[in-house]
């Protein structure tokens, strides 16, 4: 059986849809919505819930969750699997994904690929940036995006973006 809740984190109310066979989905649709109560997320969401509130409490860095996403063609789901290898507080370019994926010409394929994710955040699509480092598009919006790659990095570093 299909459910959803939602998660206060710090750049918006998270919508959290999965099942019994894992985590189908991570957005940022549940605009205005209130966060699920703890003791009122769905079993199936029970894992995904928490190691999201981990993530943004700074204590998990990496996810480890049955993944079950309803899209995605092969290719996609390539590119989403790459995502997981950019480690917390890095970044990687569209055309370093490409290469790690076995074709430099695939850029703008893994770049599509990117912005459709399902799993924002859990496939970290945010850490994925233009040559040079150039912050560009991110499904959550450039503002999220930013946010994100700032709070992975360590206190010392100070901010990527100047």
């Amino acid at each position: 059986m299909s459910a959803l809740t939602t998660l206060y984190s710090p750049v918006g109310m998270l919508t959290l849809h999965g099942s019994d066979a894992g985590l189908h989905e991570v957005d940022f649709r549940a605009t205005g919505a209130a966060p699920t109560p703890a003791a009122e997320v769905p079993d199936c969401l029970r894992e995904a819930h928490r190691q999201l509130a981990a993530y943004f409490g700074r204590e998990l860095r990496n996810f480890d969750l049955p993944l079950a996403p309803l899209v995605g063609t092969e290719f996609q789901r390539r590119v989403w699997a790459a995502l997981a290898g950019i480690g917390h507080g890095r970044t990687a370019s569209y055309l370093e994904l490409a290469q790690r994926l076995g074709d430099p010409r695939a850029v703008r394929a893994v770049g599509a690929a990117n912005g459709r994710n399902p799993l924002l955040i859990v496939w970290p699509c945010h850490r994925v940036v233009g040559a040079a480092g150039a912050l560009t598009g991110y499904a959550g919006g450039l503002v999220r995006k930013q946010w994100l790659l700032e709070f992975e990095q360590p206190a010392r570093q100070g901010s990527l973006f100047g």
